[in-house]
């Protein structure tokens, strides 16, 4: 898996795709998000944040890992990513509170998204850095 992932995946337009999808889906009005009552699952917009934060976390460290870089450097890196994660959501959620029409604060959607990155720094850690 790792192979294929490294393949496709390790290039700068993943992760660089992956953060603008995540500041178009927070920044979209409330208006435009589905509301569907008939398909609820609990918590729905928490499994979201964390995948969204995750796959941030681990797409920019999956690119950082097939670069010629010493492994300690890389481990600074990968912290700077998940830090750089951190300010990216808690800043998404002002800016939803803020200026978005219709979305407002939440302080649980912060703390997804703080699991989401903890989850794939971790997860960096344990399959990127395998020597």
């Amino acid at each position: 898996m790792m192979n294929f992932l490294r393949k496709y995946f390790s290039n700068i337009y993943s992760p660089i795709v992956w953060t603008l999808i995540i500041g178009i889906l927070l920044a979209m009005p409330g208006s435009m998000l589905p509301n569907e009552t008939h398909f609820s699952i609990p918590q729905f917009d928490k499994i979201v944040h964390i995948s969204l934060f995750g796959g941030f976390v681990f797409l920019w460290n999956l690119y950082l890992s097939v670069r010629p870089i010493q492994r300690t450097r890389l481990l600074r890196l990968f912290f700077l990513v998940f830090i750089l994660a951190q300010a990216y959501g808690i800043g998404m959620e002002y800016v939803q509170k803020y200026f978005i029409p219709l979305r407002d604060f939440d302080e649980a959607d912060i703390i997804a998204d703080l699991i989401g990155a903890g989850l794939a720094y971790g997860l960096s850690h344990i399959m990127l850095l395998k020597d």
